[in-house]
């Protein structure tokens, strides 16, 4: 069955962009998505695990080192122990002794990095066809342990079912933070303040841990990222452009929003000459090219880098100690699309009705390739330039830049569309080192959870990724698919690839993992009778 989403469904996510709760009849819809199954994989948390022989990267920015012992003990750190130099025989003196009922692993020759952090991460939904247990394999499989929700699209409830299980470990899925969207669940717009504050303070008895702006009219959205604050929920926004005339981030993050989402209402910040973007006559917002095709026009009308009102903008977010959130990859798409589409992970991981979900459709979000020109790729490549630069000198005045994903849209698939992200911020200017950081230490910080996740250190939990190849020298290594590389009798192979994910002390084999994601894709083309197919090149079969 071919799965595509209708006029309505495109109308309620511009309803939820303009703040507006989502529907009953949503709500109803969305309970038809598949909940993760029971956890059948994994080993642990154990009474001891020890890694042996690993190159520690820390994510605090320290360079590697190693080789290292880690010990954990159930689902914690306890020990780093530093057993020796590259190249020489390791002194078993140094090494922490084995003890009766430990589990060893050797990760001799591997990197051993914190557990990954998506910030933008959507827990599938109905709309694109992706079951619980495909996106949540795919991100384990990529190293991901954590991924903050925005949104909670299959319904708050749904949400925070998924994040007890998931803090249990009854279901084999990455830690879940739940930040609804605004006024979600709630009957009608609100029309007074006192309303969201209400509301806000609800959500957070309920168990939420932040807010998902779109924005809002502003008495009503400071009123509920005050309310937020003082209950120590997180805040963040997209800025959507049908609101962000009223509310840009400055606006925002003074009032105590916490982060921002992609990169809307900061250009318009940075406006000198103008208070709102050059839209075309015959622009209309529910056309979904024009949306997007203009919003790769915005950059350009904003103040110049390194100029004085830029600066100024800068070092006012600076002050209010605010995080970007840039998910650049969600974008990347809009410069190069038959890259995007030609992805080599499609054929094997993308599921039958998330490709249909992605093709050229008036009805779909984030399917606007009704006409994609080559100048709309050239303006989408300046775009990235002006937004990457700015990215990146907030990171080096001591800004907090994380990292993610928003995939699930626009050729962007869970897990793949993570390690894009980081091949983006190093393009951006950010060294690998500072790439890992904002991958993790960064988004825990984020989060307020700094204290438990996001770096390898004894006292925190153990959420670790392990990989066979040396992740600073080449990002690539971290795609399920891995690397290409020539190897010594001069053949194409492939290397890399998550080697082991361990989220809270339970050791899950990602390439496993992965199989089983492949699994679930073939057995739905059978039942389907479906091939990938490129748009415009026949039906599929």
């Amino acid at each position: 069955m071919r799965l595509r989403p209708n006029r309505c469904q495109l109308t309620l996510a511009l309803l939820c962009l303009l703040g507006v709760p989502p529907l009953t009849a949503q709500d109803e819809e969305q309970k038809s998505i598949t909940p993760a199954p029971a956890r059948d994989e994994g080993e642990g948390p154990f009474t001891r695990l020890i890694l042996r022989g690993g190159t520690l990267i820390d994510g605090t920015g320290a360079p590697a080192r190693g080789p290292v012992d880690i010990v954990i003990e159930n689902n914690r750190i306890s020990r780093i122990h530093n057993i020796g130099a590259p190249g020489i025989p390791i002194d078993p003196e140094r090494r922490p002794e084995s003890e009766e009922g430990d589990r060893e692993l050797n990760v001799s020759g591997m990197y051993v990095l914190p557990g990954f952090i998506d910030m933008h991460g959507h827990m599938g939904g109905v709309h694109q066809g992706t079951p619980a247990e495909y996106v949540f394999k795919l991100w384990l499989g990529h190293g991901i342990t954590t991924i903050r929700d925005p949104s909670c699209g299959n319904g708050l409830d749904w949400c925070l079912e998924h994040k007890a299980k998931s803090a249990a470990n009854e279901i084999t899925a990455p830690r879940i933070f739940a930040y609804p969207a605004f006024g979600q669940g709630h009957d009608g717009p609100f029309t007074a303040p006192e309303q969201a504050r209400e509301w806000v303070r609800d959500i957070a008895a309920q168990g939420a841990d932040g807010i998902k702006f779109f924005g809002y009219r502003p008495d009503i959205m400071e009123a509920a990222i005050r309310e937020a604050n003082e209950h120590d929920l997180e805040t963040t926004c997209h800025h959507a452009q049908l609101a962000v005339t009223r509310v840009n981030v400055l606006d925002s993050a003074g009032w105590g929003l916490t982060s921002m989402e992609h990169w809307y209402g900061l250009p318009e910040a940075l406006f000198e000459d103008r208070l709102i973007q050059d839209y075309p006559a015959d622009y209309n917002y529910n056309n979904e090219q024009d949306r997007f095709g203009e919003a790769g026009r915005l950059w350009k009308q904003a103040a110049k880098p390194y100029s004085q009102h830029w600066n100024e903008v800068l070092d006012e977010l600076l002050e209010l100690d605010f995080t970007l959130d840039p998910t650049f990859t969600i974008y990347a798409a809009s410069r190069d699309l038959a890259r995007a589409r030609r992805d080599e992970w499609h054929e094997e991981y993308t599921l039958p009705s998330l490709w249909e979900f992605f093709k050229p459709d008036r009805n779909a979000h984030g399917s606007y390739w009704f006409y994609w020109t080559t100048a709309d790729e050239i303006e989408w490549k300046e775009n990235f330039r002006l937004w990457m630069t700015f990215v990146n000198e907030y990171k080096n005045r001591g800004g907090r830049v994380t990292t993610g994903s928003d995939a699930g849209y626009i050729y962007k698939i869970y897990g793949f569309g993570y390690i894009g992200e980081l091949e983006l911020l190093q393009e951006a200017g950010f060294h690998p080192l500072e790439v890992l950081r904002s991958a993790t230490l960064m988004g825990a910080q984020a989060l307020g959870v700094e204290d438990e996740l996001g770096s390898i250190e004894p006292g925190k939990l153990a959420d670790l990724v392990i990989v066979e190849e040396n992740p600073l020298a080449n990002f690539k290594v971290l795609y399920g698919t891995g690397a290409i590389k020539l190897n010594e009798d001069n053949e194409a192979v492939r290397v890399g690839g998550v080697r082991y994910t361990i989220k809270d002390g339970v050791l899950f084999d990602a390439k496993q993992l992965l199989a089983d994601v492949r699994e679930i894709v073939r057995q739905a083309k059978q039942d389907e009778g479906y091939e990938i197919v490129q748009p415009g090149m026949g039906s599929p079969k």
